[in-house]
């Protein structure tokens, strides 16, 4: 394992691009694409470009905010104790790695918005804590917990054909998450994960002369803007607002009953938004005054630039891939070689590809859900598994998918090919129990 991980790490060192080169590399190899496996010529394949390049703007802003609340909630005083009294349970190494990845797990289970920020939180505090410990492989290894949200509370495609009204409602009705986040195969699945992942981060220490540290004190955060400073010379009227735990916990009150309104009508459904809601007034409560508040939000925000400056390109490419038919010619070739036995298999790989170049969720069930739906029914098979199938495939390969990294990386403040070659090995390994698992169960 040790020489396994030494060649993947050495490899994504030396080819992996920056995520900036990589989205742009991956725009030129869609585009060509779609000039030899469609029949758009290359002023369409720039139109379905441009045509898509703002598309995802919206979901752009949500990012931005899971980075800044998220970052600005964990250094509050409260959280910062909190996750230090977590991370203070590990004593060695080992139990940093298997720690941070059980607790990615859960979160990203519950939440896929909150799995990516806490566990790269708590990965930060850990690596501040426990010595010599390979600060790479915990940032892997709370990045690669994300792997199973699909299959659980917030998994969009499931969620989705489980709502009223939802775009393939006449095709196949509407599906109960009993029959997809909360069947037997599925719990199955994402409990076989709970279990291996933790080990297996735990296999991919390096030797001791490969281990990558850093020093705790880089990871602190700037202290400089202390209470006393923050407080000093409020004489006018503005300063003493700008200073005043009440205005703070006005706001945060407010928000906190928007929030339990929210919770009574809707139950436990956390949505981007909701999460984001919950990150943003907490912080406003845990730092006390909006002074604080605003530091905290000033230093947090300077990690947002890749997403602010790729997603766009993304949103160019899920543009060409679905409006010139790229994305359903991969997948019907997939359904083309699929039995009853082997369909969701394919339908499993066949979305991890898409996923490589459609990296979201409802925007890649858009594309491939007709076609993998009509399939299911013509062959005879399980149609919530096939939704499922296609949810998994979706999240497995963000494994080697710098676009869902770029938050965990900002808060990290590593390159996407300082954990890559980690997750290389997460990607291989889950994709092995997820394929057993939907052909099997």
């Amino acid at each position: 394992m040790k020489s396994l991980i030494k060649f993947s790490n050495s490899i994504m060192q030396k080819y992996l691009p920056d995520p900036f080169l990589f989205v742009i590399i991956l725009t030129f190899v869609v585009f060509g694409l779609g000039l030899i496996f469609t029949d758009s010529g290359p002023m369409d394949m720039v139109q379905y470009w441009g045509g898509g390049f703002w598309a995802l703007l919206a979901f752009s802003m949500q990012m931005v905010l899971v980075l800044v609340t998220g970052h600005v909630l964990a250094s509050s005083p409260i959280f910062k104790k909190l996750l230090g009294g977590l991370a203070g349970t590990a004593k060695s190494p080992g139990a940093a790695i298997v720690l941070v990845s059980v607790v990615s797990i859960i979160a990203s289970w519950i939440n896929w918005g909150f799995g990516l920020v806490i566990g790269a939180l708590f990965a930060k505090e850990l690596a501040r804590r426990v010595k010599n410990v390979d600060y790479r492989l915990l940032i892997a290894s709370a990045y690669g917990g994300f792997v199973v949200w699909h299959g659980g509370f917030s998994g969009s495609i499931p969620l989705s054909i489980a709502t009223k009204g939802h775009p393939f409602a006449d095709k196949i009705g509407i599906i109960p998450t009993s029959e997809t986040i909360f069947a037997p195969y599925n719990l199955i699945i994402v409990l076989a994960l709970f279990i291996i992942l933790p080990i297996l981060n735990r296999a991919m220490m390096p030797s001791k002369d490969q281990t990558v540290t850093v020093d705790p004190e880089i990871l602190v955060e700037d202290e400089a803007f202390s209470a006393a400073s923050l407080e000093a010379g409020a004489a006018t009227p503005a300063e003493r607002m700008e200073n005043s735990v009440v205005l703070s916990m006005l706001a945060g009150i407010l928000g906190l009953l928007f929030l339990g309104w929210y919770l009574s009508k809707n139950g436990f459904n956390l949505n981007l938004d909701i999460v984001n809601f919950t990150f943003f007034f907490l912080g406003i409560i845990f730092h006390g005054t909006p002074k604080r508040f605003l530091h905290a939000v000033s230093t947090a925000v300077k990690g947002a630039s890749g997403i602010i400056i790729q997603f766009p390109f993304y949103a160019g490419i899920m543009g060409m891939m679905t409006a010139s038919g790229l994305a359903v010619v991969m997948s019907n070739a997939f359904v083309s070689i699929s039995n009853d036995f082997t369909f969701h298999f394919f339908a499993f790989l066949s979305a991890g590809l898409v996923n490589f170049f459609v990296p979201s969720g409802g925007g890649q069930w858009a594309v491939q859900g007709p076609i993998m739906l009509d399939a299911a029914k013509a062959m005879g098979v399980s149609i919530p598994k096939t939704a499922m199938a296609v949810a998994w495939g979706d999240a497995w390969t963000n494994m080697i998918q710098p676009f869902w990294a770029l938050p965990a990386l900002a808060i990290a403040g590593l390159k996407a090919k300082d954990i890559m070659g980690f997750c290389c090995i997460i990607l291989v390994v889950s994709g092995i129990v997820i394929s057993l698992g939907l052909l099997f169960l």
